[in-house]
């Protein structure tokens, strides 16, 4: 399979932008490459050069707006992560998660949206949002693992699942775009609120 050449960076920032831009307004299943096409400015092979498919847009756009960047490093290993497991106090490891995981939120919560709204026509979309949610899931239990050694008797599962309807896109965008929380306002109270599940001294 061909692969783009470093020319072809500028065009897959662009792509990516369109179709962030059409699949979080018009909705994922709405939206042709020949719409990417248009609103990125290039060619439909280019697109199709690029990516090779909407779907593998999808994805890409999904990898780059959880990292914030293209750097090929996973998420357990971002320099976020080990600053909160190193944190000494479980307060300030929390505060370093929520801070980071709000920031990324912002960035793809819009993205998630949408791909959960196309889940359920859609198969490969399906599998793509099941894949985001155990990713999710596997960085909230590693963090959460790391605070129960500094907290004693901690319900590390019962944590995952309050960190996931907390630190979700749904909590993030009803919140804070919707109800109008300040970013602050909403870290303190996911802060706040895992704090007390995790039985995290006052």
């Amino acid at each position: 399979m061909a692969t783009a050449s470093d020319d072809s960076t500028p065009a897959r920032r662009r792509i990516l932008v369109a179709a962030r831009t059409l699949f979080t307004t018009t909705g994922y299943a709405s939206t042709t490459i020949k719409a990417i096409a248009v609103e990125a400015g290039v060619a439909v092979q280019t697109v199709y050069f690029v990516f090779g498919n909407k779907r593998s847009i999808l994805s890409a756009l999904l990898d780059v707006s959880i990292a914030g960047d293209d750097d090929p490093v996973p998420t357990l290993e971002r320099q976020w992560v080990a600053d909160a497991i190193a944190a000494p106090e479980p307060l300030e490891q929390l505060r370093i998660h929520v801070h980071a995981s709000r920031q990324v939120l912002d960035r793809v919560g819009p993205v998630l949206l949408a791909v959960r709204a196309a889940a359920g026509a859609d198969a490969e979309v399906a599998q793509l949002w099941a894949a985001t949610c155990a990713h999710h899931e596997t960085v909230l239990r590693h963090l959460m693992a790391a605070l129960a050694a500094k907290v004693d008797a901690l319900d590390v599962e019962r944590c995952v699942d309050i960190g996931l309807v907390l630190l979700g896109p749904e909590s993030h965008d009803l919140l804070l775009h919707e109800r109008g929380w300040a970013a602050e306002d909403y870290e303190r109270w996911v802060v706040e609120a895992l704090a007390v599940a995790a039985g995290v001294p006052g």
